[in-house]
């Protein structure tokens, strides 16, 4: 099944939009690597907030997301000046985990850049070790996995990552 097209995922919510800075470019002419996962990362956390997981969770709540695997596909380079968006897809979630996936959108060529699958996982920060979601959370992550399940946009998936 190929990636979804720009169109697709033009109706999903638009986190961390920007331009790509001079700064962030490699010695190759284009957004360096760490930067892919650093602005995928950051796009996920702040959808995370829509689902009750705030950035201060680990002070407020005592829990914590913690990322236990990804897997990157780079589809077209972005390069400074070029605008870009994150789009994300929850896929499931399961008692302790939850599989997604971001998209890096790049903007000013209307096409997908860079997609990251991710199993992330709820931590106690007391304890260091995987929890269940709290109640709220749990609730909230079901509803956008059932959300997203009845979008056009269907992702392809690595085989590599899933929920246990």
């Amino acid at each position: 099944m190929p990636h979804p097209t720009y169109e697709q995922l033009a109706s999903l919510p638009s986190y961390m939009p920007q331009v790509v800075p001079g700064a962030f470019e490699d010695l190759n002419g284009h957004l360096n690597v760490r930067h892919y996962v650093g602005i995928a990362s950051e796009g996920l956390d702040e959808m995370l907030q829509e689902v009750g997981i705030p950035q201060n969770w680990p002070r407020v709540g005592g829990k914590a997301v913690f990322s236990a695997e990804h897997h990157l596909t780079y589809l077209h380079e972005l390069r400074t000046g070029d605008r870009l968006s994150v789009r994300v897809v929850l896929l499931g979630r399961s008692e302790r985990a939850a599989h997604v996936v971001v998209y890096l959108v790049d903007e000013t060529h209307e096409q997908i850049s860079c997609v990251m699958e991710e199993v992330f996982l709820c931590v106690d920060m007391e304890s260091r070790r995987t929890t269940p979601w709290p109640a709220e959370v749990a609730e909230q992550l079901d509803a956008r996995v059932a959300e997203h399940a009845g979008l056009e946009v269907k992702p392809e998936l690595s085989g590599s990552l899933s929920l246990r």
